[in-house]
């Protein structure tokens, strides 16, 4: 297997598992320089990501804290079962849409083909509509089945809700996955990751005030749901109003053929973070999946720059890879990795150390979540470390290699759920879930080092361990002393970030990470060159 900085590898020596294989506009020149342009684009898309994934991840993180609080741990539990419905359901119902449409939207402005591209997103968003349409129905012809299932019958109205919610997720997410062809992340910043779960939040407040209860909580995701979505379109109509005007072309059957394989991965890897909590509703109780909730709530905090670093890696690295730009992939790659692992080190530091205390937040009711929150973060640590591998291989074209993984780690997540849940219960599903994470992450992590030649460059990670380790030992030092959630915020958590930041900043960031941390510290850009760098628009 030839390196991926080897510029002798054309475009058209793509593997079998390539959908676009056949497909003529695909045949690319090989050229690119190493990836800086898309790098330095990460950078600014990754740091308005991070803003927007840093108010997502809060705003769920309260609204959560906000049912604990204001309702029980039974309806925070069924909450998520409904939330968990509503995830999956709209990744059914978008069938593969949102992946293909960034990766195909990205390659054809790369072609300079305005055609394709409107023939893209029209072609994308009849399927999505029609998708919707079709679950929307069926889940709420079965509400009252699937409410048996979970063993909640009296849920039948929620689940009804989530029904009214599919359809505006789903053309939500994939109009907002169009806008991310043009390598911008404003749009899906802005609107999927403030306005949505920031209405949702506000929404949800004041149903609670208000004594509405889970009910209330569940409309104001219908509400805040539609309100995005209609949002999203109009910026995909504003943005299309860009684009020379064409007669649309379409390429159905690479698109189809990326679609499916995709769609069955992203089913896969999704069933994997939502399976253990359907699984605890089939055989636990409401209270069981509340507790569980509030563990993977706290450690979704300190992974939440995975996704957003990861969606604007996405259209850089299907452009790259499109070109024949195989170092520029390398960099690419190494430079998500790197922001993905120095961003969220802090955080699993205090997971790791302050379990029980910043359990604390929820009052006395979650105290035997510790374990539980440990044993999903070391999976998450896993998952941080290995970065974007799986990106790495549906952008490449190896969506058939990613759906194998994935449904391989569904299957074993399923198979440990089914078998440790009735012996340790909560902990039993925080376990299944944290080795098929570990397994299926050093498969793809191999996969991408070994059969497609790609490394990544630059991950500074010797940098990021002299970093983090006297952060570390400074965490276990002040938890002999401190008790409490209010101790572990105000004092050990703002003393550990500023260690481990002054010994990065002692040792010198990249430039791209100084892009980054100015995007970041811009609050999204806001500033006129954010303004002009990019030709985006809301």
């Amino acid at each position: 297997m030839p390196r991926p900085d080897d510029a002798a590898a054309p475009v058209a020596a793509r593997t079998a598992d390539d959908p676009t294989a056949d497909d003529p506009t695909a045949e690319r020149p090989v050229r690119g320089a190493g990836g800086g342009d898309d790098v330095r684009r990460m950078a600014r898309g990754g740091g308005l990501n991070i803003v927007g994934a840093a108010f997502s991840q809060g705003s769920l993180f309260v609204i959560m804290l906000v049912l604990a609080l204001g309702t029980s741990g039974a309806d925070v539990g069924r909450y998520s079962m409904c939330y968990a419905l509503l995830t999956i359901l709209t990744l059914v119902a978008l069938g593969g849409v949102r992946a293909t449409m960034t990766r195909f939207v990205a390659m054809r402005l790369a072609d300079a083909d305005p055609g394709a591209v409107r023939g893209t997103i029209r072609l994308g968003m009849g399927v999505a509509v029609g998708g919707s349409i079709a679950v929307s129905l069926a889940l709420a012809l079965l509400a009252g089945r699937v409410a048996d299932l979970l063993q909640e019958p009296g849920l039948r109205e929620g689940i009804l809700l989530v029904a009214l919610a599919v359809s505006a997720a789903t053309v939500q997410g994939a109009a907002l996955a169009a806008t991310q062809g043009w390598r911008s992340q404003r749009a899906f910043t802005l609107i999927g990751q403030i306005l949505d779960p920031g209405l949702r939040l506000v929404l949800t407040v004041l149903a609670v005030l208000l004594g509405y209860g889970l009910m209330g909580a569940l409309w104001a995701l219908v509400v805040s749901s539609w309100t995005a979505a209609l949002l999203a379109v109009v910026v995909l109509v504003r943005r299309l109003r860009r684009v020379e005007r064409a007669r649309p072309t379409y390429t159905p059957r690479p698109m189809a053929s990326f679609a499916v394989v995709s769609w069955g991965s992203t089913l896969a890897t999704t069933g994997l973070v939502w399976t253990d909590t359907l699984i605890l509703g089939h055989l636990a109780s409401a209270e069981d999946v509340g507790t569980y909730t509030v563990a993977t709530r706290l450690v979704g905090l300190a992974i939440f720059v995975l996704n957003p670093i990861n969606s604007a890696f996405v259209p850089s690295v299907a452009r790259l890879h499109h070109l024949g730009d195989r170092a520029g992939v390398d960099v690419a790659y190494g430079a998500a990795n790197r922001w993905i692992i120095r961003l969220s080190a802090p955080a699993f530091v205090l997971l790791l150390v302050f379990p029980d205390d910043l359990l604390g937040m929820f009052s006395g009711g979650y105290a035997s979540a510790a374990a539980v929150t440990v044993v999903l973060a070391v999976g998450q640590l896993a998952n941080a470390a290995a970065g974007p591998c799986g990106s790495v291989l549906n952008m490449t074209g190896h969506v058939r290699l990613s759906l194998a993984d994935n449904v391989a780690a569904l299957v074993l997540n399923v198979v440990l759920n089914l078998l440790l849940i009735p012996r340790l219960g909560v902990l039993g599903a925080a376990l299944a879930w944290t080795v098929s994470l570990v397994l299926v992450n050093g498969v793809k992590w191999l996969q991408v080092r070994r059969l497609l030649g790609i490394r990544a460059t630059g991950t500074g990670t010797g940098a990021t361990l002299v970093a983090v380790l006297p952060a570390a030992a400074l965490a276990v030092g002040l938890g002999l002393v401190l008790d409490g959630a209010a101790a572990v915020l105000l004092v050990a958590a703002p003393a550990v970030l500023l260690v481990y930041v002054a010994i990065l900043l002692l040792r010198g960031l990249e430039p791209d990470d100084r892009a980054m941390l100015d995007q970041v510290l811009r609050r999204g850009g806001r500033g006129r060159r954010g303004r002009s760098s990019e030709a985006s628009t809301v």
